[in-house]
């Protein structure tokens, strides 16, 4: 079930708030577990059973590894929940990306599996993984009630794509959580935004991206409105998600830690790791990077624990070599800028924020490339080799017909519009105006993106793919 559905909006939601409600302060937990088990199964039921048994791993194995903390045992029952949870990962996302290299390399011909990617499964196997490893650490007790454990697990608003929610950050929140009319507006607000982000903004450009790789006419000009845009579509389509999630957990008491902080506004290519998909980065950083020593070894160490991280960060988006490229490729740029550059641009001006855009609009042409000879191509078209002329008639028609949403974009990625809010609502006269004209915007804008949904116009979120 997508959030930016007809069913999800007006059927399932709804019901669900209303239950919340209405239900007990014991049973509140169920509610939400039910509810989660429901909307997960709406599209793939058979991998309830997958998410409910990895729960249960979860579960028990946490209260072993505290049973016999300080012995040798709890660290095999930590191995064992990390092989387990990994191996689900590797079995259903990675299995059929090693058969066929593997096949490439001997010549032979093993049949693929052609397992079925499980949605969210990437998301909630680390959610797992970071709770089980805290308990091993003392950084969090084990959770007694199944019921919580499992909430916190499969809760549906951040269950399919994040961000990852760390057990240590909701932890009390899962017996003692604020529920108020404010927070339900906040989480109303918040969530509005978000689906406004994904059909509005992501879904034009997804149509865009669409148009150019069907045409025959590309241009210089017409590659680089296209690597913008797929840069633009992915950044509003995750975005989106999260202030999705982070608004309907405000709906029922949750307060879910920040995905995205305007990354498209940073002047190096670490302050853009520091902006960018947060709840990811800082997971690599506290659960793979200091386990492996950080930067407190010897320079080379450091350098291969900084590999070590981004190829995983890469190959953790999906079984793809474009991908795991893409990781080594930010892995590269942060160690230059930690070994030489990061001081240069530091003191930069303006050209420090080019370099980031370019750099960024260029990554993300080698995270859509569907292989090398992919990437290929897009790149020769945007530095014109290959017979590719500069502009051409068809790159102007639709340079002209998307010109208002690539501006509207551009200007929502940066802090812009939240400063002139926030001086509006600071203001005396500007926050009565604010008070009324708010709710009939967001009204209007759900009822814009209601009939966007019931013509069909909209695609699934990027990240259900990763």
């Amino acid at each position: 079930m997508l959030f930016s559905s007809i069913p999800f909006l007006y059927y399932f939601l709804p019901c669900v708030i209303l239950l919340y409600l209405i239900a007990p302060k014991m049973l509140k937990n169920t509610v939400l577990l039910l509810a989660s088990l429901v909307f997960y199964a709406w599209g793939e039921p058979k991998y309830v059973v997958l998410m409910v048994a990895t729960v249960l791993l979860g579960y028990v194995l946490g209260l072993l590894i505290e049973r016999f903390q300080g012995k040798k045992l709890s660290k095999f029952f930590l191995i064992l929940s990390l092989a387990i949870d990994l191996g689900f990962l590797a079995y259903f996302k990675y299995a059929d990306f090693f058969i066929t290299n593997f096949n490439a390399v001997t010549g032979l011909s093993v049949e693929l599996l052609n397992i079925a990617l499980p949605v969210g499964i990437s998301f909630y196997t680390f959610q797992i993984l970071s709770y089980t490893v805290d308990v091993y650490r003392g950084d969090v007790k084990a959770q007694r009630n199944p019921i919580n454990l499992a909430t916190y697990i499969a809760l549906f608003p951040q269950l399919i794509a994040g961000p990852i929610v760390r057990y240590s950050d909701i932890a009390l929140q899962l017996d003692e959580r604020t529920h108020s009319f404010e927070k339900i507006a906040q989480g109303t607000r918040r969530f509005i935004i978000g689906l406004g982000k994904k059909i509005l903004i992501a879904d034009m450009f997804a149509g865009f991206c669409s148009t150019f790789l069907a045409s025959n006419d590309k241009s210089v000009v017409f590659f680089w409105l296209y690597a913008i845009a797929y840069s633009l579509q992915i950044y509003f389509d995750f975005s989106g998600y999260s202030d999705m999630a982070i608004g309907l957990g405000k709906m029922f008491g949750f307060d879910f830690l920040e995905n995205f902080n305007y990354p498209f506004i940073s002047g190096s290519i670490t302050e853009f790791w520091r902006r960018w998909h947060m709840s990811l980065g800082t997971w690599f950083r506290d659960y793979v990077y200091i386990p492996l020593g950080g930067n407190r070894v010897s320079k080379w160490r450091g350098i291969f624990n900084i590999f070590v991280v981004w190829m995983l960060t890469g190959f953790w988006h999906g079984a793809s070599w474009n991908f795991v490229l893409w990781g080594l490729f930010f892995g590269i740029l942060l160690l230059i800028e930690k070994l030489w550059l990061l001081k240069y641009l530091k003191k930069a001006k303006v050209w420090n924020h080019f370099y980031v855009l370019i750099l960024i609009i260029f990554s993300f042409v080698l995270f859509a490339s569907v292989d090398l000879g992919d990437l290929a191509t897009n790149v020769k078209g945007m530095i014109g080799l290959g017979g590719v002329p500069f502009i051409s008639a068809e790159t102007i028609y639709y340079l002209r017909s998307y010109a208002i949403i690539f501006i509207l974009a551009i200007i929502g990625a940066t802090p812009l519009v939240k400063k002139v809010a926030i001086a509006v609502q600071n203001s005396k006269i500007g926050s009565k105006i604010l008070a009324v004209a708010e709710p009939i915007g967001l009204a209007v804008l759900l009822l814009v993106m209601t009939g966007y949904l019931v013509d069909g116009s909209f695609s699934p979120f990027l990240y259900f793919r990763f």
